[in-house]
């Protein structure tokens, strides 16, 4: 079995683990499990790369170290552990940002069909923000997670470029947060959030992984699956 392969699997177990312990309030398993999911996946990367004789991303593992940074701050709680969380992923996003900006992405979102996704996105963004608003200035909140929710839509705008693996990941990234700051605004809380939000955040970095471990070693200008803009839930 080659060793990405067993990466994986032990990315799916640690992901096992830390969904019941979210489920069944295992504060120490979920501190335990969190902090390793995306170094997992990080290594998954670089060896599936390396199978492949080629190099793993270097934009991609620094935005997969910036998420590890930030599960770790949102295991605190209080205001300043989620924003120090916020700023993390919102290296994240930028890393993933520019990784796809360099595999062609603001040349294929000029093109048909791929051309309304930003619409889509930026209608997505104003329609969640407008919804959170009260809850969020409450806070003290509104302006960081107005500018993060920016950069989320255009990471996933982006990634839709990259194949449907890498453009349904970010969808169910910004799932994720979305479930998160709905938490924040007191606006929605459907039941089994904390597992919905690991669930989606775990399967949407793992699809973007995953896509782009697939075309490791391709040419950044070599022509992609778009993904088809996802609708909004």
């Amino acid at each position: 079995m080659p060793r990405s392969r067993t990466i994986l699997i032990a990315f799916l177990v640690v992901t096992a683990a830390n969904l019941l312990a979210n489920a069944t309030d295992g504060r120490v398993v979920e501190a335990l499990t969190k902090p390793l999911l995306m170094p997992l996946l990080a290594a998954y990367l670089w060896r599936a790369a390396a199978e492949r004789g080629a190099r793993s991303d270097r934009l991609v593992l620094v935005g997969l170290a910036f998420s590890t940074g930030g599960d770790v701050f949102l295991l605190g709680d209080g205001t300043g552990w989620f924003i120090a969380g916020m700023v993390c992923f919102l290296g994240t996003h930028l890393c993933y940002i520019a990784a796809f900006t360099r595999h062609g992405a603001a040349s294929a979102l000029r093109r048909p069909p791929l051309v309304a996704v930003p619409l889509v996105y930026a209608l997505l963004t104003v329609v969640a923000l407008r919804w959170m608003w009260a809850g969020l200035t409450d806070a003290g909140l509104a302006v960081p997670v107005a500018a993060y929710a920016l950069a989320l839509a255009a990471m996933a705008t982006t990634a839709t470029t990259q194949g449907w693996r890498v453009g349904l990941g970010a969808a169910l990234f910004l799932g994720s947060d979305l479930l998160i700051a709905t938490g924040v605004a007191e606006v929605a809380q459907p039941p089994g959030a904390p597992v919905l939000v690991m669930a989606t955040y775990a399967a949407g970095q793992a699809l973007i992984v995953l896509g782009l471990a697939a075309r490791t070693g391709t040419p950044p200008d070599a022509p992609v699956t778009p993904a088809v803009a996802p609708a909004t839930r």
